[in-house]
């Protein structure tokens, strides 16, 4: 086999391998795209996309005087958003301290993260809950964000102290020759060179609130309060008695505020593999 056959080898098995995974990922988007699609309450039927397909469990979402999916659509988002600027905040100022400065702890501290990071947050319910209810903080998205922010610190601190310690600390050197100050390095400096992992960051912390259940589930009790989780798991098994319809028409608008901000920070993410390519 000369070398031009074995190119055309490699190419034809790169793409049939990106095929298989395409088929994989992109099917199970068709198939509950489908299911929404489908007229009544089964989500059985033949084909993918059904041979009558109807918008009317899209407009039940919005129109029923029972549902409540633009209250609890409004609370996810509110609820992603400030988790995830505090999350970027947070993660932000002590990644750049772990990753700039020396100081007593340091190093038992992110022995710490990496031990937290092991540990997933439903291992802890109980702890939460109590917690939670002593701090009055029961059915209050408040007690939510605060567990998601402190959710994403361990994991996502160590990301990002491992991208900030790619940059050159002779950048922070010559800025403060010419007398700029810690935060000022921080945020004119590091920040900027940093979106990449801020963009991580950003996603990972938005999608959080949109995909848990059992933390909502447990600290949530009021339906005006609920997120779309929650509220979707329970408008389908207690007032609509199980409408798996309805319920793939909640779950496809759920992608749409993750596809979006996915999409406005891909240049990013690409700029952030360009660069890790480089430094390394």
């Amino acid at each position: 086999m000369n070398k031009k056959q074995s190119k055309i080898v490699r190419i034809t098995a790169s793409y049939f391998i990106i095929a298989i995974m395409a088929v994989v990922i992109i099917y199970p988007l068709v198939w509950v795209f489908g299911a929404s699609l489908t007229p009544g309450t089964s989500i059985s039927s033949s084909s993918i996309i059904p041979d009558n397909p109807t918008w009317s469990h899209y407009k039940e979402l919005f129109n029923s005087e029972e549902s409540l999916y633009l209250t609890w659509y409004w609370n996810t988002i509110k609820v992603s958003i400030l988790s995830m600027l505090a999350s970027v905040i947070t993660i932000s100022l002590m990644a750049y301290s772990f990753s700039r400065y020396q100081f007593v702890g340091r190093k038992n501290g992110l022995v710490t993260f990496l031990i937290l990071q092991m540990i997933p947050n439903f291992a802890a319910l109980i702890a939460i809950f109590v917690l939670a209810n002593v701090t009055g903080l029961i059915n209050t998205h408040l007690g939510l964000i605060l567990i998601y922010i402190g959710g994403a610190i361990p994991m996502n601190t160590w990301l990002m102290k491992g991208y900030l310690e790619t940059i050159p600390k002779e950048l922070d050197e010559s800025a403060r020759m010419d007398g700029a100050g810690h935060f000022r390095i921080f945020w004119q400096i590091i920040m900027p060179l940093a979106k990449p992992m801020i963009a991580v960051v950003a996603v990972f912390s938005f999608i959080t609130p949109f995909t848990d259940f059992i933390l909502a589930k447990v600290l949530l009790r009021q339906p005006e309060q609920y997120t779309l989780a929650v509220g979707l798991y329970e408008l389908v098994s207690r007032q609509y008695g199980s409408e798996f319809t309805l319920f793939a028409a909640g779950s496809i608008l759920i992608a749409v505020p993750i596809a979006i901000l996915f999409l406005s920070l891909q240049k990013y993410f690409v700029s952030g593999l360009t660069a890790g390519g480089i430094k390394g």
